[in-house]
């Protein structure tokens, strides 16, 4: 299955990767509309002055997010975890189970996180196309890695 990954050695810590992100994911026509405006990236950097990295979704093999889902918004279709808004109650358990920080409550309190831009009209991730250092890639990779 293809997967995002970060290779922190590349990522310089420009935060490219959550505009393109937000942008994708906000079905605005341009970029431009994120001017001024709080954005909620399904993405996002961290670290420091020495070391910096993206974080994202790893659609894990057993996730524990769907199985702690109480509304059972959170489900794993070909190897994708998803969120289903309209059964999303912004309890915010996935939130604390998660190991990676990879959900977060979006703009309007619903739970969201990266789901590789497969329900928008990029086709392919956008925090990969927008790294100006190629330090997010979208690569075959097993579900161990």
């Amino acid at each position: 299955m293809k997967r995002v990954s970060v290779n922190e050695e590349w990522c310089l810590g420009c935060h490219l990767c959550e505009y393109n992100c937000a942008f994708a994911n906000s079905w605005l026509k341009y970029m431009t509309g994120l001017k001024g405006r709080k954005i909620f990236p399904r993405i996002r950097v961290d670290g420091g002055d020495k070391i910096s990295f993206a974080v994202s979704c790893r659609h894990c093999t057993d996730p524990i997010c769907v199985k702690s889902c109480i509304a059972g918004a959170i489900s794993k279709r070909d190897g994708v975890v998803r969120i289903d808004k309209n059964k999303c109650v912004g309890c915010l358990t996935c939130v604390l189970v998660c190991p990676y920080g990879a959900l977060a409550p979006g703009e309007d309190g619903v739970m969201q996180k990266c789901e590789l831009c497969l329900d928008n009209v990029c086709g392919a991730p956008a925090c990969v196309a927008g790294c100006p250092n190629n330090a997010i890639v979208y690569e075959e990779r097993s579900e161990t890695e």
